[in-house]
């Protein structure tokens, strides 16, 4: 379907730039948002009041039926994933966690009241396989699996939340694949390019409705276990 208007939290990562292009190529008004963006396209995740001041700014245009919440870390840059529990940095772990859960669940604070109620619309977020409990067989990368399972349940109890105000509102978490992007290069195998995953999601998206609020679903359209 072509959404009217979306929202792109994250629009100056890979996936976040490929998604925008894909839309617009669809016939959507974008309006990008990212951390590197100047003035009211800038959104920074680690401040509520940045999130706070985009969302009045996107208000401006009228309601949004499609945010998409793109961004994320996997680590930060001088320290890396955890390959054990001894590696465990409690300054880099809640910088994790601010920037995958506390800051996609602010967005979500700052920019529901801008869907629509009376058509459809989604909200949905990048989540991660790894972030599924049950899948997990290989451990390590606590902080990064921890947020990206944090996230989940935000996205589930968010999704209850809306079904009571917007019963045709779409929450969901997708999982991207393997992309070969910034966040991932130093550890990707066989990663399939931005535009191609891009494409998939707002396919999975598109074939997504309320009755699945709440889910986390891979780039395939396959659900993730929790």
């Amino acid at each position: 379907m072509t959404w009217r208007r979306a929202v792109v939290v994250g629009a100056s990562g890979g996936i976040g730039r490929a998604l925008s292009e894909a839309l617009e190529k669809n016939g959507t008004e974008v309006v990008r948002l990212s951390r590197s963006a100047e003035g009211s396209g800038r959104i920074d995740l680690e401040n509520e009041a940045s999130i706070a001041q985009a969302a009045d700014s996107v208000s401006d245009g009228g309601d949004v039926d499609l945010v998409l919440v793109a961004s994320g870390i996997l680590a930060p840059d001088e320290i890396g994933p955890e390959k054990s529990w001894r590696g465990i940095d409690p300054a880099a772990m809640a910088r994790v966690f601010a920037v995958n859960a506390i800051g996609p669940a602010l967005v979500a604070k700052h920019f529901v009241p801008l869907l629509p109620k009376d058509r459809r619309s989604a909200f949905a977020f990048l989540g991660a396989r790894v972030g599924s409990i049950g899948d997990n067989r290989l451990g390590g990368w606590y902080s990064y699996r921890a947020s990206k399972a944090a996230l989940a349940q935000i996205v589930r109890t968010l999704s209850i939340e809306l079904a009571r105000t917007h019963p045709l509102a779409t929450c969901v978490a997708l999982h991207p694949g393997t992309v070969a992007t910034r966040l991932s290069e130093r550890f990707a195998r066989d990663a399939t390019g931005p535009d191609v995953s891009a494409r998939h999601l707002l396919a999975v998206l598109d074939g997504l409705g309320p009755d699945d609020a709440g889910g986390h679903f891979d780039w395939k359209g396959e659900r993730i276990a929790p």
